[in-house]
């Protein structure tokens, strides 16, 4: 591996373990009593810290999808035909899933009980966490490694690399230096379609469209099923 390639590397994991750091410092304050309002710093670091790296670096950040692309960038259309087809591909086998999961492994049951703001909890997903941390994971570290592995895998496609792969699981565990889930690996799933969506289509809305789906429906069905207060 080349300097430069190895020094990309160096700067990716650092800053990985730089912005998780801080990101659970935030929380840790929100633990011990600090105004939840805090808890908007954690979209501004996962925004913001790409763009302070690649400035340090004397890179411009213009060059990375770290925003949202014009209203009229045909990628909006692209992002939402691209979610209504993986979204109806595997809706119903997911909440199938959930339901046995619930039901056979926790004993858990079918509430019916919705969340008390709907509304609230989409927002929130949309945009407080899926568009954040898509910019920083793929839109930045994805996007980023390929600098170091090329990519030269053609998945159904979009061409991918081992940059996808170390994106994922990065992503993965991120989750659990923050606030630890035995279950957090399983996040390595779903985010191999958030970075496949990332390479077929050049940006970040379409994978934000899809991690927000994820986050919100696992949210619905964990009120409907009592895992979590409404």
């Amino acid at each position: 591996m080349s300097p430069e390639r190895r020094s990309i590397l160096v700067e990716q994991v650092g800053l990985w373990l730089v912005t998780l750091l801080l990101i659970r410092g935030v929380v840790s304050l929100w633990e011990a009593g600090v105004h939840e309002a805090v808890l908007a710093l954690v979209p501004v670091l996962f925004m913001y810290m790409p763009d302070l790296a690649l400035r340090q670096r004397g890179l411009d950040p213009s060059a990375y999808p770290l925003g949202l692309p014009s209203r009229h960038d045909p990628v909006w259309r692209q992002a939402l035909v691209l979610n209504a087809v993986i979204i109806g591909a595997v809706a119903l086998p997911f909440i199938g899933l959930y339901h046995l999961w619930q039901t056979e492994v926790f004993g858990m049951h079918y509430r019916g009980t919705w969340p008390s703001q709907p509304l609230m909890l989409i927002g929130y997903h949309l945009f407080f966490v899926a568009i954040p941390e898509e910019m920083y994971y793929r839109g930045f570290m994805q996007s980023r490694l390929d600098e170091v592995w090329k990519p030269r895998w053609n998945i159904l496609g979009a061409t991918l690399g081992p940059g996808w792969l170390v994106t994922c699981v990065l992503f993965a565990f991120g989750h659990s230096l923050v606030v630890f889930q035995w279950w957090h690996f399983a996040i390595i799933i779903p985010s191999l379609a958030f970075g496949w969506l990332r390479a077929k289509t050049g940006d970040v809305i379409a994978g934000a469209f899809f991690h927000a789906w994820c986050n919100i429906t696992v949210g619905f069905l964990d009120t409907l099923y009592g895992v979590i207060p409404p």
